[in-house]
């Protein structure tokens, strides 16, 4: 733990952000960004237009409902800006492999009968849609085997276990926490989830700066804390307390009935998750301190000390975030 990671947050803000590949998404509540090192060293910063403000819709409003539907977005719009960091890092000669490939596939459809085409640039990108959405559902998929499915069915092994349903929950849960925290690990030995998870700090560290009300500079940055309380890592982690407890409450001792109860409880799952993670963001008791210790422990492992080029990217992503207005900014 860095020397100065003591929090000098004055207000909490919206805007919340994701570590990409030698870049940094910051979302705020009119606009969000992703600045990005190029290999030339150079900042490269795309910004769009948001909604998460006032005039949001009402299921990004709503108790409950604004949990999944924020999940969700969170989940497309990470995968899709993680890719477009990806491709960023492209070199010259990447690039120019890539197009010949990419011209060799044209000529060979050439030969084939011609039919009506949509413009290259539609095609481009629906083809890129399709490949990120299978993408998502694959990821989806392998975290369900990993968290939903093996944990049960492991648990399921032991004799008797049937018969006590609430400690099979409490047993499952330690289970999927025991997997989630060995993955993060095993994947923070890596050179390059290393380097995200630099960014990971950097994100927080300037949102830690935004919120002291100090002047977004490197030196300014680097004095802050890079653990957040409101932090996907501890949703995540808070995702699995609430789980165990609901499981708690599920009557079914079969494995596959308890997947599927799972399965169908998810969208609960997480929209209790999604309040109480606001509730210990905007309180600081005894009871939000326990709640948050988990996975504040856990950004130990998912974020590392930036460099400083590392939080000028970070200052490139919050900038044209925070809104003019201060008070559509307040979390």
């Amino acid at each position: 733990m860095s020397k100065n990671n003591s929090s000098q947050e004055k207000f909490k803000s919206k805007i919340g952000g994701q570590a990409l590949i030698e870049g940094i998404m910051m979302l705020g509540p009119n606009t969000g960004a992703m600045a990005c090192r190029l290999p030339d060293g150079t900042i490269d910063l795309e910004t769009w237009d948001e909604n998460n403000g006032k005039s949001a819709p009402w299921y990004k409003k709503t108790p409950l409902v604004r949990g999944c539907t924020n999940f969700v977005t969170s989940l497309v719009k990470g995968y899709k800006y993680m890719m477009k960091s990806a491709e960023k890092q492209m070199t010259d000669d990447d690039e120019e492999e890539d197009k010949k490939k990419k011209d060799k596939t044209e000529a060979a459809a050439a030969t084939a009968v011609e039919a009506p085409k949509a413009p290259a640039e539609k095609k481009e990108s629906s083809a890129n849609d399709i490949i990120m959405y299978i993408g998502i559902f694959l990821g989806v998929a392998l975290a369900i085997g990993l968290f939903v499915f093996l944990p049960k069915w492991l648990v399921g092994l032991i004799p008797s276990i049937k018969e006590h349903r609430i400690l099979r929950s409490l047993l499952e849960g330690i289970v999927k926490i025991v997997l989630f925290v060995s993955y993060m690990w095993i994947v923070s030995l890596t050179k390059d989830i290393k380097r995200q998870y630099m960014y990971h700090g950097a994100e927080h560290k300037t949102i830690a700066c935004h919120e002291a009300e100090l002047p977004l500079t490197v030196e300014n940055v680097r004095k802050q804390t890079r653990f957040h309380k409101r932090c996907g890592t501890s949703f995540i982690f808070i995702v699995l307390i609430i789980s165990i407890l609901v499981m708690c409450l599920v009557p079914f001792t079969v494995t596959w009935q308890r997947i599927v109860a799972s399965l169908v409880l998810l969208p609960v799952v997480v929209g209790l998750s999604y309040e109480c993670i606001r509730i210990a963001g905007n309180n600081d008791n005894l009871f939000t301190r326990i709640l948050s210790a988990p996975g504040l422990a856990m950004q130990r492992i998912t974020t590392r000390e930036p460099d400083d080029s590392m939080i000028e990217i970070a200052i490139a992503a919050m900038k044209p975030c925070i809104p003019e207005n201060k008070e559509e900014d307040r979390w």
